[in-house]
């Protein structure tokens, strides 16, 4: 047992032995590689420095060597600048002697121009003293004569230029307009009726008179009362005049005193009764009117209180002329034209519709029917170009579009158709005798005659003072006087005439 356990502690022992012996070798053999590779390291460390400053020397040489290069070819550079900068510094310096030398000249000239300008006024004046003494007036004088001279000669180049100028405009503008008008107007032809403050209701009998005026006149009282108008009754058989300016009162008064004598019982409760419904009546026609005046233009949109003022316009009368009628032609011509023209047929059509639309109210509100017009549209919501038209159809505003200009034309069309309108005698005359007043203000005018019912000046001139170019002058004159001093429908032609006339007697 104890020859067991030293063996096996010699085993042990030895086995410590090998192992310690093993582990010093591998840690030798160990410190050895390590030791190698280390030295390795070392040898490929130098080797990448060594290649490393190889590299940056021979960079470093790359870049000075471009560097230099650069520099040279900048210096290269600054050279031939500074070659160039000497040339135009001498050329600069060859050329501000020459502009001296220039200048030098120059001044020499110049004194001499002066003491040629000099003695040419000297000349001058001793010439202008001569010719005073020879033609006996001084050089103010003179003047004068030429300057009237230049006064006639420009006169006349003026009423050359203004011949010419309105023979161009003729033959651009008159064929287009006259062809857009007398579209417009063949496709537009209106009835106009002449009506007056007066209506007339037919009685079956004389006898009805008396029913009319009743007890102790109540009936013709009450009726007066009710309506506004005035019954004239009078020595004309079987018929009652009906007088006032409101011809919507007056259309109420005739259509119950019909009634009334249709029916045959007159008395105030009766006259009351028959009164109301004819305004009943009349405030229904006013509004067919005035949506029939809508339908017949195709204008739509309306405001209802506008078509009502339309309607009204029906029993209004301008000159004798019917003013719905004339609104309803007016707006058929604005339409035709504007489609001529390719502008907006349908704004036209409304603006000359609506054009006349303060007539219907203008006996109520104080003011020109075109600035009541103008309120009613913009009250009732129409459009700006619309209000315009009604606002400038008379010139009382600036029209702002071209269809506002086609009202002024259209009104002026209806208005000045033969028989579309009615004036007093004395007005007429009166017009006739200041158109012919304005012709005969003219110097060089040797009589003047208003024709065509006023439409018309021809005047004659003497040919002795006004010559062929200057009645264009004279003309133009005239028109523009006539559109200052004189109140006229449409447009009036002013035809200036020279004849030259041979006189010679057979002996």
């Amino acid at each position: 047992m104890v020859i067991i356990i030293a063996v096996v502690l010699i085993s042990l022992f030895m086995g410590y032995l090998i192992r310690k012996y093993i582990a010093e070798a591998k840690i030798a053999s160990a410190e050895d590689a390590a030791a190698k590779i280390i030295e390795e390291a070392k040898k490929q460390a130098q080797s990448a420095k060594r290649e490393a400053i190889l590299e940056s020397k021979e960079e470093i040489h790359k870049q000075r060597t471009e560097q230099e290069k650069e520099i040279k070819d900048r210096r290269n550079e600054l050279n031939r600048l500074e070659k160039r900068l000497m040339q135009k510094e001498e050329s600069l310096d060859k050329k501000a002697s020459f502009f001296e030398k220039k200048e030098e000249e120059i001044k020499e000239k110049e004194d001499e121009i002066e003491n040629k300008k000099g003695e040419l006024n000297n000349l001058l004046t001793k010439q202008i003293q001569e010719l005073e003494k020879l033609s006996g007036i001084t050089s103010e004088e003179a003047k004068e004569i030429l300057l009237s001279r230049v006064k006639e000669d420009i006169k006349h180049d003026m009423a050359v230029m203004i011949k010419e100028m309105e023979a161009r405009a003729k033959e651009e503008g008159d064929k287009k307009a006259r062809e857009i008008i007398s579209i417009a107007i063949q496709k537009c032809a209106a009835d106009h009726a002449a009506e007056s403050t007066v209506s007339v209701v037919s009685l079956p009998n004389d006898e009805m008179k008396g029913r009319i005026i009743g007890r102790e006149g109540r009936n013709i009282r009450t009726l007066e009362t009710l309506t506004g108008i005035d019954l004239i009754i009078d020595d004309t058989p079987e018929a009652v005049i009906l007088s006032g300016f409101d011809p919507i009162r007056r259309e109420v008064a005739k259509i119950a005193l019909e009634k009334l004598v249709s029916d045959g019982r007159i008395h105030p409760a009766r006259i009351e009764e028959m009164v109301s419904k004819a305004q009943q009546e009349i405030e229904v026609e006013i509004r067919e009117q005035g949506e029939q005046a809508t339908f017949e233009t195709g204008v739509h949109g309306i405001h209802p209180e506008l078509v009502k003022l339309l309607g009204r316009l029906k029993f209004r009368t301008s000159y004798g002329q019917n003013v719905l009628k004339h609104s309803i032609e007016v707006s058929h011509l604005a339409g035709v034209m504007a489609s001529e023209l390719g502008l907006d047929v349908k704004m036209a059509k409304r603006s000359g519709l609506l054009h006349d639309i303060g007539k219907a109210v203008d006996h109520e509100v104080e003011g020109p029917h075109v600035v009541i017009g103008a309120e009613l549209a913009k009250k009732y919501k129409e459009s700006p170009e619309v209000i315009n038209g009604i606002a400038a159809h008379h010139g009382d505003e600036e029209y702002k579009t071209l269809e506002a200009a086609l009202i002024q034309a259209s009104d002026a069309i209806s208005a000045s158709r033969p028989g579309a309108r009615r004036e007093t005698l004395e007005a007429y005359i009166k017009r006739l005798e200041k158109l012919e007043e304005i012709a005969d203000s003219f110097e060089g005018v040797e009589k003047a005659f208003a024709i065509q019912a006023g439409r018309e000046i021809r005047i004659m001139v003497r040919p002795e003072k006004i010559d062929d170019n200057m009645t264009a002058k004279v003309a133009r004159d005239i028109v523009s006087k006539i559109e200052d001093e004189l109140e006229y429908p449409g447009q009036v032609k002013v035809m200036v005439i020279r004849e030259t006339r041979a006189v010679d007697y057979a002996k």
